[in-house]
């Protein structure tokens, strides 16, 4: 085809049938499997004064459905601190962007793909990881990192070993053959993700600031361009699915899960990249969730302008498909491009370099309306606003939680005897055996492609990258970003809003471990039906709860997504908001790793306001409270902030060879964790007088929020010390010591470094 194209004189066109919705039982079915409500469906009839067409239908219920219209969350997202001196685009567009040095910015996000993982996990897990790739290169940016964030039920579930498996492998086998390494992750098991495992994926990349673009399809008689992968019958109702509850039999449904294949993915990335390098593109959408329908839809949105399409044009590996079918197909590595008619023969030249179809399939006009013709019939006409930004916006009902009354000193006795009941050593290696070293996952994936990477998965933290850069500040030849995902879904369990503040929180401290400031934030919320009054109370909670949080740390939020309906045959999930953060480091050979390599002193860094606390611990889950008692960890966030100043002062003055935040586990899980995966053992002596008033259980199983273990490089001490003493920061204290021994001895009690070593790599299903 050529540059030419316009569209048919539509009056002309005959109508498909319309829905016929006088037939009770059947209109009702039909409406239920679109997930349309009545009242819904009566705002349809106004908006078109009309019934329906089939294709009509689809595309309402795919754009009014959970996952593409934010129905229910959009009210409360919007209370989110946005703005911020580096922020360059915000929430709204495929990806957020924030400046990191100079011209030079990093646009990234991060997706869910729940539950076509559950369903599919191989192929579920592998298409969210390309659909997050296209969202982060349609904007201009090379993607140089992977992350992920999983949760599987018990390890003892019937499914879970298969999941885990699978969504590994659909994860790794993807990033690796695009060529984006997996830097970061982390994964963990409880039993309200047994009917609903989370695949959450993140990625960045790097963009030049004058060099962004944008899903806008703008210009009266501009083209509009198919890109990629020919259109099958796969993932067509993804997105409706996605929006609804799950029961057990859904498990089968395989027909809404999209099939992935990445090395068209890569052919599509590069070419992409070259097309918007050369400036022959106006606006460009991936076709993710609904395909062509919501890529077609929010471009003429964000430019307020109209589109028509001929279907007929449609590149396909499915003979025989329908308008329905084609519009609402979610097959992968398809883009919809924008273009000015006289850059076809260059815009095709480079695909045909890139060996990728292309094709023209329709034309922008001034209609306000997306017009799409098949096989000479005019299958849709239908306003655009309706589908975007005037979409349906409901403030379901809000029931909070009765919370139990607890106090926390109380419930940090009662979980302290369970321990000496059933041994601290032996909850000592149940700890390391659940949070232990992941290398059955991160040996699949490939994460020095590109020779970036300096921090890697291998350190259960966050990830730091060298990121090389002509567009940087020539005074940063060493510039590093961090990048982590994290949330403590416990915390969630307890206190949907301190939950929130502390998701943001874990994720900021990992970043201040590896020495970097952290500039912004993307999220995943996911929670469970927000039918659910309770369920709609934990999701404006958490919003809030990261709202404090960020306004608190400075960190604007600039993208994400929302996963609801995340339950099954009426169990919802625990709130899971989870967190994905990019900060700076202006030397990344200065990041610490996590790992002490040689004998060397530890020292904790201990705010007089930290106090080691049994509420929503992984001590209380491993003895069968499931972290439903006790309260969530207060904040105090001078405190925090005062920390993570001070760690990345010493960091920056090359002081530092390890460090870690203490989490899960308490102190003396974080040590082992340390020193694990070498042949040194480890002697921990907490002396600090603001513990003298806890139990040994406490201080060294407790968990100490707010806290950081360091282990400074040999004959630096002093000069740490009066960093910390010039910073006004006096809550570094002794430790322990790294050393030469077969032993972990904390506390009054001595273990053996192989069992240590053996629960810690021991640690998957």
């Amino acid at each position: 085809m050529n540059s030419s194209f316009s569209a048919p004189e539509l009056s002309k066109l005959p109508r498909p049938d319309l829905i016929d919705d006088k037939d009770g039982a059947s209109f009702t079915a039909l409406l239920r499997k679109h997930k349309i409500s009545s009242d819904e469906y009566a705002k349809i009839l106004d908006i078109l004064g009309r019934r329906p067409t089939l294709a009509e239908l689809g595309i309402f219920s795919a754009m009014w459905s959970e996952h593409c219209s934010y129905k229910s969350s959009r009210v409360h997202l919007k209370r989110f601190p946005t703005e911020g001196p580096d922020v360059v685009v915000g929430p709204g567009e495929n990806a957020g962007v924030v400046r990191l040095s100079g011209k030079l910015c990093l646009a990234f996000k991060m997706e869910s793909h729940n539950h076509p993982s559950y369903i599919e996990p191989y192929q579920g897990a592998a298409t969210g990881v390309g659909g997050i790739l296209r969202d982060v290169f349609c904007m201009g940016a090379r993607p140089i990192a992977n992350l992920n964030a999983l949760r599987f039920g018990l390890r003892t579930h019937k499914r879970t070993p298969h999941l885990v498996e699978n969504v590994v492998k659909g994860i790794g086998d993807y990033g690796n053959c695009v060529g984006v390494p997996t830097v970061a992750g982390n994964i963990s098991f409880d039993a309200s993700y047994n009917g609903n495992c989370l695949v959450n994926a993140m990625t960045v990349g790097v963009i030049h600031e004058d060099r962004i673009f944008k899903g806008y399809a703008s210009g009266r008689g501009n083209l509009v361009i198919y890109l990629g992968s020919a259109t099958g019958r796969d993932g067509i109702h993804g997105a409706s699915m996605a929006s609804g509850s799950f029961a057990t039999k859904d498990a089968n449904e395989r027909s809404t899960v999209q099939v992935g294949d990445p090395f068209t993915e890569k052919l599509l990335l590069e070419a992409t990249l070259e097309v918007l390098e050369k400036g022959l593109v106006v606006g460009l959408q991936d076709m993710g969730a609904a395909g062509l329908t919501s890529s077609a839809f929010e471009m003429a949105g964000r430019a307020g302008n109209g589109l028509f399409m001929d279907l007929d044009h449609v590149p396909v590996r499915t003979a025989a498909m329908s308008a329905y079918e084609l519009l609402l197909s979610e097959s992968q590595e398809r883009m919809l491009m924008v273009i000015e008619p006289h850059r076809w023969d260059e815009l095709k030249a480079v695909l045909d370099k890139w060996q990728l179809a292309c094709t023209v399939i329709g034309v922008v006009t001034d209609t306000g309306r997306v017009q799409i013709q098949h096989q000479g019939q005019l299958e849709v006409d239908v306003p655009v606003a309706p589908m975007t930004d005037a979409a349906p916006k409901y403030e379901r009902p809000m029931k909070p939680r009765a919370k139990p009354e607890v106090d926390g000193s109380s419930y940090n006795k009662m979980v302290s005897d369970l321990v000496l009941q059933r041994g601290p050593e032996a909850l000592l290696l149940a700890t390391l055996r659940d949070t232990g070293d992941k290398e059955k996952v991160y040996r699949q994936y490939d994460h020095h492609i590109g020779t970036q990477t300096v921090l890697g998965p291998e350190e259960q933290g966050a990830a730091a990258l060298w990121v090389r850069s002509e567009w940087a500040d020539p005074s940063e030849p060493f510039l590093g970003m961090i990048a982590v995902a994290a949330c403590n879904e416990r915390y969630n369990r307890l206190d949907a809003y301190h939950g929130g503040a502390h998701a943001v929180l874990k994720a900021a401290r990992s970043v201040a471990a590896a020495g970097g400031k952290p500039l912004a934030i993307t999220d995943c919320l996911n929670y469970g039906n927000p039918e659910d009054p309770a369920v709609m109370a934990d999701f404006s909670a958490g919003v809030d709860g990261i709202s404090e949080a960020c306004r608190e740390l400075a960190v604007p939020v600039v993208s994400g997504n929302v996963s609801l309906y995340n339950e099954t045959d009426g169990e919802s999930i625990a709130p899971t908001p989870m967190i994905g953060m990019v900060g700076k480091i202006s030397d990344v050979r200065l990041s610490p790793a996590a790992t002490v390599k040689q004998p060397t002193q530890l020292f904790l860094l201990y705010p007089k306001s930290v106090k080691p606390e049994f509420g929503g611990s992984l001590a209380a889950k491993l003895l069968d409270q499931n972290g439903r008692q006790g309260v969530a960890p207060a904040i105090d966030w001078l405190a925090e902030k005062e920390s993570m100043n001070f760690l990345r002062e010493v960091i920056n003055n090359d002081l530092v060879a390890a460090c870690r935040d203490v989490g899960d586990g308490g102190i003396v899980t974080t040590a082992v964790k340390m020193i694990a995966k070498t042949d040194l053992g480890l002697t921990l002596r907490l002396q600090a007088k603001e513990l003298a008033g806890f139990s040994e259980i406490e201080r060294y199983l407790g968990e100490l929020g707010g806290s950081y273990l360091l282990a400074i490089k040999p004959g630096a001490e002093s000069k740490a010390l009066q960093l910390a003493a010039s910073l006004r920061y006096n809550a570094v204290v002794q430790a322990g010591q790294v050393e030469v021994s077969s032993v972990v001895s904390w506390g009054p009690w001595t273990t053996p470094l192989q069992l240590c070593q053996h629960a810690f790599t021991s640690s998957l299903v």
